[in-house]
């Protein structure tokens, strides 16, 4: 039969020490701060800017009006922001949906509306992922 050093002994518990802080820090969820969803969404109709919209967890309206009189209306919610109506002919701005992420754009061509998610957070710019190529 084998028996176990004092070495032995040592690295098996330093082994389980890293394992035990592994489970332990996989456990628990990252807290998320209220800053890190500071976020706003830039509505820009014809290329001049219309408003500017922080994307909070509050539901809210936005009727953009054009100058010809056609309209788009955007809903904000749970940090995020999507096209839920607009009178324009091929209805292409309703299938964007819900955007979150900085860098998503809503774009409807007939009303010439742009809606540009950015991140408002200096300390959060550029960090993520542009896009995953399976």
């Amino acid at each position: 039969m084998m028996k176990l050093r004092r070495g032995d002994i040592m690295l098996i518990g330093i082994v389980l020490l890293c394992a035990i802080i592994f489970i332990i820090i996989k456990a628990f969820p990252n807290e998320v701060s209220d800053e890190s969803h500071s976020k706003i969404a830039k509505i820009t109709v014809d290329g001049k800017i219309f408003r500017t919209v922080e994307l909070t967890a509050e539901p809210q309206e936005i009727k953009v009006e054009t100058e010809d009189g056609h309209y788009n209306l955007l809903k904000v919610h749970d940090h995020g922001i999507e096209m839920i109506d607009a009178d324009c002919p091929d209805k292409v701005c309703l299938t964007f949906g819900f955007i979150t992420n900085p860098s998503q754009t809503i774009v409807c061509l007939p009303h010439r509306v742009l809606v540009e998610i950015e991140n408002n957070n200096p300390m959060d710019q550029g960090d993520d992922i542009d896009a995953v190529v399976k």
